[in-house]
């Protein structure tokens, strides 16, 4: 069934009514998730989250077989891929293959939010 979330967020506090905050714990101390479209809307192709992290917060260190298309709306990383280090800010899109080792980690004093979509598993 189609749904609507309407942004009920703020610049660079985004947030969506009817779509839950979740933390991911002590060792991400200071980064969120919000899945805008996913399981719960019954998307079958594709889900499309909403991280946000904190000042002197990362995002895993990971590789895996899925691929991300990223889209940042605020704040400012360095953003590993491989072997390589790139400064990435607002409207900057990136493809992360599947099985690249990457990680985003926040630069400066203000928060780092993108939107990311993945294929449905």
């Amino acid at each position: 069934m189609s749904t609507i979330h309407k942004f009920a967020g703020k610049a660079n506090d985004y947030q969506w009514e009817d779509v839950s905050i979740r933390e991911y714990g002590d060792e991400f101390a200071g980064v969120t998730r919000q899945v805008v479209i996913g399981r719960e809307e019954d998307s079958n192709n594709f889900h499309l989250r909403y991280f946000r992290l904190e000042p002197s917060t990362h995002s895993n260190l990971e590789r895996h077989p899925h691929e991300h298309g990223v889209l940042i709306l605020h704040g400012r990383a360095i953003l590993q891929l491989e072997d390589t280090f790139t400064e990435v800010g607002p409207q900057d899109a990136i493809f992360i293959s599947g099985k690249d080792l990457h990680q985003f980690v926040v630069k400066g004093d203000q928060a780092l939010g993108f939107l990311c979509v993945i294929k449905a598993k």
